[in-house]
């Protein structure tokens, strides 16, 4: 349950839409909030250095927020319908709305907006949510919709997705859901891990890091395109019928896969073939720094030379230490 169950707190219960993800703006106020907060010590830092600094951040937190968002996130896959359909059961009423579908990792989303909303003496703007994540009981929450009395619209898509169905699409979405959620419950860690190594200049095995944290962001794609690939009853309203494709969340973490990918095996790639300028993307300057040689030698001004072995510092050291011979 997320805060408000993801939606305005001044909608009611069951007509409540959701034009706004509480959990995704918490996570991105999070990383926002970082953000700003390293942007204020960026004066602090010279000459060019300071532009890579800013990029190796912005990129970093991008694909920690990215990684992170997409779990709560309900929109992996999408369709929207405009149709003529009845609007409550055992009832000759029709409306015209939008319908659309929302398929997450956790659950669906069915939405219903009349065309306007304001139609039959009342206002049509829906929006339920049926999870299956771990400790969720799809098929209570469709019984609860048909309690509450849901427009037909919702519980006919609804049903689509319940274990009783005959289009049999409810165990493979659920398992693809729980799966690709792991795997990126192991890429956010595994980025964590990267980010805990460039910090502490390790740059090879964080490059390593960043390609498992790709790996792993890929593969829950591939699982949730098992899932997507299973035939799938027609959502028919009438003439229309309701069809589906990915959706934002898919495309965004397809893209953080790649760019995870690129910059792994940048990193990678540069450690092998130039490291000094890997190390200038990470601001490590060279070790200047002379070593200290200790020259034994006699000093020509003095005769006894061999009485006495005069030990001579760098010349950076302005002391001369004097050894007698027992």
């Amino acid at each position: 349950m997320t805060l408000w169950n993801g939606s305005y707190p001044f909608y009611p219960g069951a007509n409540a839409c959701f034009p706004f993800d509480t959990t995704r703006a918490v996570i991105v106020t999070v990383f926002l909030s970082v953000l700003v907060m390293f942007i204020i010590i960026l004066p602090g830092i010279r000459g060019r250095g300071r532009l890579f600094w800013l990029l190796r951040l912005v990129l970093g937190l991008f694909m920690g927020a990215a990684v992170l968002t997409v779990q709560f996130t309900r929109d992996w896959e999408t369709g929207w319908v405009q149709a003529n359909t009845s609007y409550k059961s055992f009832s000759h009423v029709q409306v015209n709305a939008d319908i659309g579908l929302h398929i997450g990792l956790a659950g669906v989303n069915v939405t219903l907006r009349g065309n306007p909303v304001n139609q039959i003496n009342e206002t049509i703007n829906y929006n339920e949510h049926f999870p299956w994540n771990f400790g969720a009981d799809y098929g209570r929450s469709y019984s609860q919709g048909l309690e509450k009395g849901l427009p037909s619209p919702i519980l006919y898509v609804a049903e689509k997705f319940s274990p009783q169905s005959p289009c049999a699409v409810h165990r493979q979405y659920r398992i693809a859901g729980h799966y690709a959620s792991l795997s990126l419950w192991l890429a956010f860690c595994t980025w964590l891990i990267s980010i805990l190594l460039f910090s502490m200049s390790i740059l090879l095995y964080g490059g390593h890091m960043l390609l498992l944290t790709a790996t792993l962001v890929l593969f829950s794609l591939l699982l949730f395109f098992t899932a997507r690939s299973t035939p799938k009853c027609p959502i028919q309203f009438g003439a229309v019928s309701l069809r589906t494709d990915y959706g934002e969340s898919f495309w965004l973490t397809l893209g953080t896969g790649l760019l995870c990918l690129l910059l792994g095996l940048g990193v990678t790639i540069l450690n092998t073939v130039q490291p000094e300028k890997l190390k200038l993307l990470f601001n490590l300057d060279k070790s200047s720094g002379e070593e200290e040689v200790w020259d034994k030698s006699c000093l020509p001004a003095q005769p006894s030379c061999s009485a006495q072995d005069v030990l001579m510092v760098p010349p950076g050291e302005l002391c001369q230490v004097t050894a007698t011979r027992l």
